[in-house]
This record gives C-alpha cells, structure tokens and sequence, in this order.
C-alpha cells in the first residue's frame, strides 16, 4: 500500500485526533474511580448506588430506597439481577452523569464506576506519539493455524489471566528482518489484533503492552500492518485496568519507533 507523503500524515493525524478523543471520553477508563471485586457477600461501594454481589445466577444489585440505575434507557429500583455476564463483556447501566460498568474479567466479576470529574480525565492533556513514518507502515502475510489456539496470556492485575483463542500468526518483515506476531481476532468483523512488546518497551513506550489493529486480511492472506497506530491499553494509564499481556512470542527484537510513547500519567 502507498501513498503520498502528505497524504499518510494527513490519515494519521485524522486518527490520532479520534484517538485522543476515545481516551480522554467522559466516560472512558480515564474515568474509572475504584476497581470492586464483586464476591457473594453484599457490598455497597462510594463511587456507586447499591449493595453488590455476584453467585451462580450472576451480578445483582439491590438499591435502597431513593437510589435509582438506569439499564437501556430504563429506571430500575430496588433489587435487579444483571445475570451472567459473558467473559471480558461490559454492561454500563447509567446513575446521575456516572456509568457503573459491570464486567467479567480473567472469570471474576467486577465493578468499576465511571465518573467524568475523575481526577485522572479531568487532567489528561494528550498521549505522546512519534512522528508518523511510512517507514513503520508494511505489508505481511496472514498464516492460519489449523484450528484456534486457546491462548493464555498474563494481565496486568497481577494473578489474573485471559484465554485468547488464536485463530493464526501474521508475518512480515520489519527494520530487516523476518518476525510473525500471534494475533486475536478484531473488533470488526474479520479484523485482526496484536498485543506486543519491543525494544522501546520500558524506554520510550509504555512497559507492559501495545496493541495493532490489522484489517481483515485478502483472499490470499496478504495483510497491512501500520505501527504508526500502535496504541496503549488502558493499563498505560491507570491501575484500574485488567489488560491482557503479549503471548511471550509477540515480543519483538526491533525497536518499533512507531505509535503511540509512554503517557504523560505514568511519567
């Protein structure tokens, strides 16, 4: 794929723009205030309405007289059972100008209030970002495996882990030489995602983890793999966050001077 100079840096900074816009939402992890571990016995919590608590049946909340939660558009009172909630899904029922996402995370169930006057949004100026370079921007190939590998990859909550099923490896060349990444399957359709490391990582960006989202590939496996929008996971950020680490092959040799550095908030 190519394209003028001007052109490339124009569509990134388009990107860039969206980017910044997506973090710094008010309702976006920057807003998280507290990170709960529902159990089964009942608890209620500052930063949201309710008692809480979790068992076979699935998440429940029971709101005292006066507290109110908005699911879907509608006004809930009293007890209300959120259900099984699947791995790695989010529900986001409303309270006040707050969202109180319930979540499963690594097979636990969780809390996690999200408040737009949280200190950590209301302080976010930006991520720092290299320069975008056609450079970083390179062709590859999609390999599927046979079958999907079920993955087990680290967190950054320490103890957790998530189970990725891999459905192949993408190969491509990159500052001279040879690598592949395992990849997880996309948010859209068809879609690809990487988790990695390389040598930037714990200098220039961010320690633990970036993330590559590749689009679906073509008829014959043929893949783009632009690392000028290789982004941070929320754990960039804050402590809240329960991100998945790079399968222990995703750790690049190369120093991918490419996408997004280290945050301003982890200094």
């Amino acid at each position: 794929m190519t394209t003028d100079v001007g052109t490339f840096v124009e569509s990134w900074q388009e990107w860039h723009t969206g980017q910044e816009g997506r973090i710094g939402d008010p309702h976006g992890f920057l807003a998280i205030t507290e990170l709960h571990w529902l159990s089964d016995e009942p608890e209620r919590y500052d930063d949201a309405p309710g008692t809480w608590s979790t068992g076979p049946d699935g998440v429940r909340v029971l709101l005292a007289e006066g507290e109110e939660l908005v699911v879907d558009g509608v006004a809930v009172h009293g007890e209300y059972s959120f259900g099984v909630i699947g791995e790695r899904a989010s529900l986001f029922p409303v309270s006040g100008d707050a969202v109180i996402e319930v979540a499963k995370r690594g097979g636990h169930d969780i809390l996690r209030p999200r408040h737009p006057e949280n200190p950590l949004r209301v302080a976010y100026t930006g991520t720092p970002a290299y320069e975008p370079d056609e450079r970083w921007a390179v062709g590859g190939r999609y390999v599927a495996f046979d079958s999907p590998r079920p993955t087990t990859v680290g967190a950054a909550v320490e103890g957790l882990q998530h189970v990725y099923d891999a459905p192949g490896r993408v190969e491509f060349e990159l500052d001279g030489q040879e690598l592949s990444l395992t990849v997880f399957a996309g948010h859209a359709p068809g879609s690809l995602m990487a988790l990695f490391t390389d040598a930037t990582s714990g200098v220039s960006t961010y320690a633990a983890n970036r993330s590559l989202s590749i689009g679906a590939p073509d008829d014959d496996g043929t893949v783009w793999l632009d690392f000028n929008r290789a982004v941070n996971l929320p754990c960039a950020y804050t402590d809240l966050a329960t991100c998945p680490l790079p399968p222990a092959e995703n750790r690049l040799p190369v120093a991918v001077e490419a996408g997004e550095k280290t945050p301003y908030e982890r200094g």
